[in-house]
């Protein structure tokens, strides 16, 4: 039942769901794996917050290739680390008194995936030479001890620990209904 909470609302949200606050297009023409842009899924469901993560490695640690040097094993390291952290990572509120009950982080990167995951791929560039694709999967569940001060998400600490993500595609399901945003830098807060 893994991620079940999370899977079962969004499965109630048709794919373009939230096209009256982005383009119809956005996601269609998102290709699986596009650096510098992740995606966000958001379920609130009582005092219960599951956010879904999703985004290239090269966004998070700067490379998507097995860590061959030192500084790619400290890169990896420092990347886990601060996803480790997700209460202050995705900036929620100190007034709803959020409290990490669950993460998980997925990635070749991290030596925890299957040999050969969804988003882990190699792709030829037209000349004959292979790039290697690998995602980063978090997933993180929370326990809100105040739900109804969780107005909006603010991902401008993620923006600024992760400085190669470029935009969020973040859809998010709550006691209000859906809403879904493209994040960036510059427009950062989803508001529920």
């Amino acid at each position: 039942m893994r991620h079940a909470l999370l899977a079962l609302s969004l499965s109630l949200v048709p794919a373009f769901a939230h096209a009256a606050t982005e383009p119809a297009h956005a996601h269609a023409t998102l290709a699986p794996h596009e650096h510098g842009t992740a995606r966000l899924d958001v379920a609130l469901d009582g005092q219960t917050l599951a956010l879904d993560l999703d985004s290239p490695g090269m966004n998070l640690v700067g490379f998507e290739h097995a860590p061959s040097t030192d500084a790619d094993r400290a890169a990896i390291a420092k990347a886990r680390a601060q996803l480790a952290a997700p209460v202050q990572l995705f900036n929620l509120p100190p007034a709803a008194k959020c409290s990490a009950t669950h993460q998980e982080l997925i990635s070749p990167l991290f030596g925890n995936a299957a040999a050969e995951p969804a988003g882990h791929d190699d792709e030829d560039d037209g000349d004959g030479h292979h790039h290697e694709h690998s995602d980063v999967d978090g997933h993180f569940q929370f326990t809100c001890e105040h739900p109804e001060a969780l107005k909006r998400l603010d991902l401008s600490r993620f923006f600024t620990t992760f400085p190669a993500t470029h935009k969020v595609l973040v859809q998010a399901i709550t006691a209000n209904g859906q809403v879904g945003v493209e994040a960036t830098p510059d427009n950062s807060t989803l508001v529920f």
